[in-house]
Parts: structure tokens; sequence; C-alpha cells
């Protein structure tokens, strides 16, 4: 079943959820003959996907801030989005011959299947055969990276995280590695002496850093430890 995304909500459902699924825009509006034509056959195929592509509907007349970021100039219009990006599109109404040949394009290569399976089994053999697949997978790497921390290698855990771009979830491991502590642990007081040296010891401010990663956003503590550090700093 399709859901409606808005101005407010696209970057969210769709841009980011593509992501990790990929996403078919239904471009439409009440008044068009054609579209009500067209969604159903789109409702149908994309339904038999088995959520591999997940369906949404835009009403051009409501969201003109999503027609005008596509130049709609006809509906119906279909736009297909994969790893937060825009990757096929057509306009007018399709057969369901046609539309299904759309919706095949954006479906899981066996390949990516095989790599996916091996990232669930989430055993370290398992994540080192899904990174021989594909060498920049950030679910593998991030796993892996972990259960090397957890074994004591954490050298291979961060040669192993350079791979990628950081993010907050390699920030994360990244910070174990180096520090070899768990969220769990109560910080204050390393984090009391280090303040002293954060401004002259690059070791020292980059494990205060490490430290709040690991205590993370929800903490109450991280904020104030933050101001307290670019105080010291600047």
């Amino acid at each position: 079943m399709a859901i409606d995304v808005t101005d407010a909500t696209f970057q969210t459902d769709v841009v980011e959820r593509s992501t990790a699924v990929a996403i078919v825009v239904d471009l439409w509006a009440t008044w068009c003959g054609p579209c009500q034509t067209l969604t159903p056959i789109l409702e149908k195929v994309v339904a038999e996907t088995n959520g591999k592509v997940e369906l949404v509907k835009v009403d051009i007349d409501q969201n003109p801030a999503i027609a005008q970021a596509f130049r709609v100039q006809s509906i119906p219009m279909v736009v297909a989005f994969k790893d937060g990006q825009p990757v096929d599109a057509f306009m007018g109404a399709q057969g369901e011959h046609e539309v299904r040949a759309f919706i095949d394009k954006l479906l899981p290569t066996e390949e990516e299947n095989r790599i996916e399976a091996l990232i669930q089994a989430g055993d370290e053999l398992s994540l080192r055969q899904a990174l021989e697949l594909e060498p920049g997978n950030e679910d593998a790497i991030v796993g892996l990276a972990d259960q090397l921390v957890e074994a004591g290698q954490p050298e291979e855990a961060l040669a192993l995280l350079e791979r990628i771009p950081a993010t907050d979830r390699t920030r994360v491991v990244a910070a174990k590695a180096r520090v070899g502590v768990t969220p769990d642990d109560d910080h204050d007081a390393t984090l009391t002496a280090l303040l002293d040296q954060v401004k002259t010891d690059d070791e020292a401010r980059q494990q205060f850093v490490d430290i709040l990663e690991l205590m993370g956003p929800d903490d109450p503590r991280t904020a104030t430890y933050r101001k307290q550090l670019t105080a010291r700093l600047f």
C-alpha cells in the first residue's frame, strides 16, 4: 500500500528511506485521469516485490515544492530512488508490462541478496565474505570492526573503518577501538583529568572526544563536557 508523502516528509520518507530500500514516487493529482489508471498498476507490481521496493504518492497540487523540484510538466510522473538519489523515471500512463520492467530494474541483484544474507548471518567469516563481494559495504565493515574490537584487535578494526567515510556508527566503533572502554563505564574522573591536557596534548584531546562518542548524545553529561572542551580549546 502506498503512503502519501508531503513537502515536509519527502526528505525522510523518500531520500533517507531509499538508502535502505528502493522507493518509487508516484506524482499525481486528483483531476488526472491517467493517474487513476496508473496508480493501481504501480500498487500491484510493487506489492509483488514483498517489500524490496516501496511506493509513495505525491499530490502535486498539495505539495508544490516537490513538483517544482522535479520540474513536473506532465503527470503521471514516476521517479525511482535508490541510495538517496533519483535513478530512473518515466512520464505518462504505462501498461503493466512496462511498469513491471521498470520495477524489475530496482530489485536487488543475486549478488546483493547474497551480501545481505551474509550480513544478516553476522559472524566474522560471513562478514569477511560480504566484504570480499563489496569491500565498501558499511554494514559489513561496522559489524566486523565491532567484533574485532571485542576480540582485542583494535588496530585491524581501525584500518577497516578507514575504508569508508566517517559516520555516527563508525565513530562509536573507532572510539571503542582507541579507548578500550564501553559506553557503560563511568567516565567522569577520566574526562575531568583530561580537560587539563586537551589544549596541548593531541592524544588527550582525541581520547576526550572518543569518550564523548561512547557516552552518546542521550547522556546528559555529553553536552556539558563538550562545552567544557570548547572553552578549554578556544
